[in-house]
């Protein structure tokens, strides 16, 4: 019979927060969160930190350059590597504690939605039951959180690279997001705003189409937009308009689409 792990120790789950109304986005580490909690657990048993976390917390690297001592590679604060049994699914545990090593280490410094975590597992043939159990744990301390994944993508995705709403739902249903958690991520940008951010970027590449014909700077500009999910409508109109400012004659202009 699988032997179940006791999860008492994490007594205070911390849930993670949303971008935008002064709340932190970040899943994992910060030293107090939930992550910790869970840590704990690994440490209790004997085990190293996922790696990544010991150079974040105490500044180790894999080894040390200067001096004598361990040489590179070895494993920090004595014991063998937990992340490298983690990474290669070799665990002394039961599944349970393989598919949480597993999780955690996938967890460390990056956010992952529940699908990712679970096609991870699945790869590394951890029985679909106990993938189940471990994942619906760390949903309930606040490791996994599709709702937050999806909000904090959606402002990271469309204010650093400019993404419409429509790339931006494709992407997030790529990674297994629930429809009803996309709907509501990408309903925080409105139409106004993504056209504010579809003639942003237009004005940066304006300059670099200057020199060519203006049927040529039309399909190029408003080609930009429509790779980041804009609607042609949209990149017809705002192009159209960034052109007839700097003095080009726009009458016909893409009635044709581009």
């Amino acid at each position: 019979m699988t032997r179940r792990t006791d999860w008492a120790e994490h007594a205070h789950p911390v849930t993670p927060q949303r971008r935008g109304s002064g709340r932190d986005t970040g899943f994992v580490g910060g030293g107090d969160g939930a992550y910790d909690n869970v840590r704990g657990d690994a440490d209790a048993h004997g085990e190293d930190a996922p790696r990544g976390e010991g150079r974040v917390r105490g500044g180790r690297g894999r080894g040390r350059r200067h001096g004598g001592g361990e040489p590179a590679g070895a494993p920090q604060d004595g014991g063998s590597s937990f992340s490298s049994r983690a990474g290669t699914g070799e665990h002394p545990g039961d599944p349970v504690e393989q598919a949480r090593a597993i999780c955690l280490r996938l967890l460390t410094g990056t956010p992952r939605t529940r699908k990712q975590l679970a096609d991870a597992l699945r790869k590394r043939e951890i029985p679909e039951e106990v993938a189940d159990e471990v994942l619906s744990r760390f949903e309930e301390v606040g490791l996994i959180d599709d709702s937050a994944f999806a909000d904090a993508w959606v402002e990271s995705r469309h204010h650093g690279r400019g993404l419409a709403r429509r790339a931006l739902a494709q992407e997030l249903r790529t990674k297994g997001v629930d429809s009803a958690l996309i709907d509501a991520a990408v309903g925080q940008l409105d139409a106004e705003q993504e056209e504010a951010t579809a003639r942003e970027l237009v004005a940066r590449k304006l300059r670099a189409t200057r020199g060519l014909d203006r049927d040529k700077r039309l399909r190029r500009l408003a080609g930009m937009l429509a790779r980041k999910g804009y609607s042609e409508g949209m990149a017809l109109r705002v192009v159209r308009q960034a052109l007839a400012e700097e003095g080009e004659d726009t009458e016909g202009l893409g009635d044709e689409g581009f």
